[in-house]
């Protein structure tokens, strides 16, 4: 059988390995025959990975540590590390969920990856209005920060580091949409190629946390589609397992929204468009309550 994804012994990070949808990821790699190093806090007991990497995405020290520990030459790396803010405060939330990532590209992918390397996100429907003024004026400054201090700096400059970190959450996947088009002038150009996967609502360990700021299961489901149920993790494995191969090689800068048709139809009118996050809605929120 010809092997149409590529992964067979290239070398792939993951992050998030040990749950979720990054568990799902780490192993379908394994079984495409992908090396799988597995980046994660708590240990991935997937087998036949290549080696679990201990690591605190929401510190640049440890990040550095464990990226000593990588191959030297990166093919293909699966942002998927993620928390719901329910646990953290707003900068660790915005540490782990898109500084992360941002440091990761930029300091070592940069370097690490060769012509035909991907890259790919798991960011979330939540994230959607990414290109909206009233939101990227919040992050851009961070995006456009060179390093992980300043861009922490940038993000406190926003005074959004009061925030709980439920609102980090967001904040992320609205950065991390746009990182994904910004990204394309400085990877695309060299031909690696930069794509995200935007899940609906997805059943994983982190479920009662998102169900409760959903403010109950119908909230929750509401992000679904046709579908009527909640995703299984392996249903966004599967297109970002695929964003990342050789079947998508003139793929670069997707936004690939899975919901079931939920985000087409608010776009096109055909059902209400549910309530979207606005940053500046936040800001301005904050003022009143300051005054």
């Amino acid at each position: 059988m010809k092997d149409y994804f590529g992964y067979q012994n290239k070398n792939v990070v993951v992050t998030g390995a040990s749950s979720g949808m990054g568990k799902a990821t780490a192993e379908m790699l394994v079984d495409l025959g992908a090396k799988v190093y597995a980046l994660d806090w708590n240990e991935c007991d997937v087998k036949g990975i290549k080696q679990y990497v201990h690591v605190d995405l929401s510190k640049k020290e440890s990040i550095d540590q464990a990226m000593k520990e990588l191959p030297s030459h990166i093919d293909s790396y699966f942002g998927i590390a993620g928390v719901s803010g329910m646990k953290n405060d707003f900068m660790t939330t915005v540490s782990i969920d898109f500084i992360a990532n941002k440091y990761i590209c930029e300091e070592y992918l940069i370097h690490s990856m060769s012509e035909n390397g991907t890259i790919a996100f798991m960011t979330s429907t939540g994230g959607n209005g990414w290109e909206k003024e009233e939101n990227k004026k919040y992050y851009i400054d961070a995006i456009l920060a060179s390093g992980w201090n300043a861009t922490v700096e940038a993000i406190m400059k926003t005074g959004f580091q009061y925030l709980p970190g439920t609102l980090g959450y967001p904040y992320s996947k609205l950065a991390m949409n746009y990182y994904t088009a910004y990204l394309q002038k400085s990877f695309a150009s060299k031909k690696i190629r930069v794509n995200a996967v935007l899940p609906g609502s997805t059943d994983t360990g982190m479920k009662s946390e998102f169900t409760e700021m959903a403010h109950g299961e119908e909230g929750l489901l509401s992000h679904c589609g046709y579908a009527n149920r909640l995703a299984y993790s392996k249903e966004m494995a599967g297109p970002i397992v695929f964003l990342n191969s050789e079947m998508a090689t003139y793929a670069s800068g997707v936004l690939m929204e899975v919901d079931y048709g939920n985000t087409v139809e608010e776009r096109a009118n055909i059902k209400p468009v549910q309530q979207v996050i606005s940053l500046e809605g936040i800001y301005q929120m904050m003022q009143k309550q300051s005054k």
